[in-house]
Formats: C-alpha cells, sequence, structure tokens
C-alpha cells in the first residue's frame, strides 16, 4: 500500500520529538489543560464581559485582552513615553527645520497678458491688448486690468474676493481713455468658472451723469493637443444711455466672436492666430456708419499669449 512507505519517516520523527516533549513536562510539573468543550450558555458568545475570568495581579494584565503583561525589554519605552512624539522623532521637533507654507496662507504675484495682438480688417491693421496683474492670497487680491484698442484704453483698479468655489466678487473704480472724451465710474461683478469649464465673466459701471455700462464675456478652452489650445470667445456691452460724444447706443451696442488657435511652446508662453467677428446694433452701429465704418467687421488677428 501507499501508506507503508510513509511509516518509516513518521515514526522516526515521534522517536526524535518525544524525549523532548517529556523532559519539558518534567521540568513544569504539569501538563496542559484539556481543551474546554464548547459552553451551551449564551453568555459566551462575543461580546459578553469576561472580566470575572481576568485572574491576573493588579497591574500586569493587557489593557485589552487581559492576558499576562510581557516584561519590558530594556530600553523599551513606557506606554506614557509611547504616546509622545519625541519618542519617535528623538527629542526633535519643528523648530529644527523651515516649516512649509500652505500655498492659501501665501501672497504671491501673477502677471498675465491674455492677449497682445495686431488685428487686420481690409486695409486697415490695429493693435489690441488685454492684460492684468494682481497680488494677494487665492482669497483676496488687489487687480490691476488694462485693456484697449487703437488710442482707447480701459483701466480697472479692483478687489478680488472669493465667495464661492471656483466663484469670485470684484469690486473697484474704473476709468476709460478716448479720442472723444474720458469717463469713469464705479465697478462691481463677478467671475468665476461655470458648469461645463466655461469662464465666465459680468461687470457692471456706472458713473459720471448716470451713464452705466454692462460688460459680458464667456469663453471656454478646447484641447486639441497637449500643445495646441482652441479658445472660443464671445463678448456683448450693454449701455443704460446713448452717448454721441462716445458713439454709444442704448441697449446691445456690439457684439464680438472670436476664436484663436495657440501654440504652447511653454505654459507661459504661446503665440497664436485667429479670428474675429463684430456686430454692431441700433444707434451704435448708426455712430459707425457716419464714421464711415461697417456695422459689421470680420477681422484676422495674430498675437502672443504670455504668463508669469
Amino acid at each position: 500500500m501507499e501508506l507503508q512507505k510513509y511509516v518509516p519517516p513518521l515514526f522516526l520523527a515521534f522517536v526524535a520529538v518525544a524525549p523532548c516533549v517529556a523532559q519539558d513536562a518534567a521540568h513544569t510539573g504539569h501538563t496542559a489543560p484539556p481543551t474546554a468543550a464548547p459552553s451551551e450558555n449564551h453568555d459566551t458568545m462575543p461580546g459578553m464581559d469576561h472580566s470575572a475570568h481576568q485572574t491576573n495581579a493588579p497591574g500586569q494584565t493587557s489593557p485589552v485582552l487581559g492576558h499576562s503583561a510581557h516584561t519590558a525589554m530594556p530600553g523599551t519605552p513606557s506606554p506614557s513615553a509611547l504616546r509622545d512624539p519625541h519618542a519617535y522623532a528623538d527629542g526633535y521637533d519643528f523648530s529644527q527645520f523651515p516649516m512649509r507654507h500652505l500655498e492659501h496662507a501665501r501672497n504671491f504675484t501673477l502677471l498675465q497678458v491674455e492677449r497682445f495682438e495686431a488685428q487686420r480688417a481690409d486695409a486697415d491693421t490695429l493693435f489690441a491688448y488685454d492684460a492684468q496683474a494682481s497680488y494677494g492670497d487665492p482669497f483676496e487680491r488687489a487687480v490691476l486690468k488694462v485693456e484697449g484698442e487703437k488710442a482707447d484704453t480701459n483701466v480697472d483698479l479692483l478687489w478680488r474676493h472669493a465667495f464661492a468655489p471656483f466663484w469670485d466678487a470684484q469690486f473697484g473704480v474704473r476709468y476709460e481713455y478716448a479720442d472723444t472724451k474720458n469717463w469713469g465710474g464705479a465697478a462691481l461683478g463677478v467671475l468665476g468658472l461655470a458648469p461645463y469649464w466655461f469662464e465666465v465673466s459680468a461687470m457692471a459701471y456706472l458713473g459720471e451723469e448716470g451713464r452705466s455700462v454692462l460688460k459680458l464675456d464667456a469663453e471656454y478652452e478646447v484641447l486639441l493637443t497637449q500643445k495646441w489650445i482652441a479658445q472660443p470667445r464671445v463678448e456683448a456691452n450693454l449701455y443704460g444711455k446713448d452717448d454721441a460724444q462716445r458713439t454709444h447706443g442704448a441697449g446691445l451696442s456690439d457684439m464680438t466672436l472670436s476664436v484663436r488657435i495657440r501654440y504652447e511652446i511653454y505654459r507661459e508662453l504661446a503665440p497664436y492666430l485667429g479670428v474675429e467677428w463684430q456686430r454692431r446694433y441700433g444707434l451704435t452701429a448708426e455712430y459707425a456708419r457716419q464714421a464711415g465704418l461697417q456695422g459689421d467687421a470680420l477681422r484676422g488677428v495674430a498675437g502672443i499669449r504670455i504668463w508669469f
């Protein structure tokens, strides 16, 4: 039988182990207690209080299981010392190392030139720019924004306050420099990241002689590749009153649709090409025709985007 070939090795192993077991039993003077049979009493189920079975002397029981505590090895920290962080750091604390600041606790400066471009329509070429500098933390920031085209320049000095995730409130002052007439007023608005990753901004301006302006814009970034990015944008301007000197009519004055495709040499440096279409409405279109301009304008653009 197959079993017969295993008998000699098992017998030899038993002969080798049996003297050691007998010697250990003689040394201790007792044998292992028999295994207790499972009790039929439901009080022995898990969760009952076993404190009656803990017969170890006070101070020598495990805080959890009630078994005899092991003798501490030389050099082992006491239980109270184990709760001391110095026991694991060899006495070192953060005073020996430079502290790292959280990003929301730091002030930082950002200079961003969103657009610096030449626009070409028919035989006419003009330059446009949109830049801002800011200083502060992610929750509170001071912002200086400059934008314009030709000889018209708009300057905003704003305080930006984060009031919700991805949303900031802005308030401050605005001043517009123009060939026809300068204008200034108070500024108030919001900007942020709308659902589906649309970047939106709404700014209201109220200034001299009760004149008001509402500027709305939204843009979206489409990642064509890791380097090529398309950026469609829509912008609209609405005025509260007719202003013949500044060639604006009340209501919806103009709307601009554009798309720019940039190549990011670095994240901070990206040249771009694009196309822009602008349409004037109402009395604003009439003022443009009187000045020899068309109500609609289609322009090609080329520029660069920088931030640091």
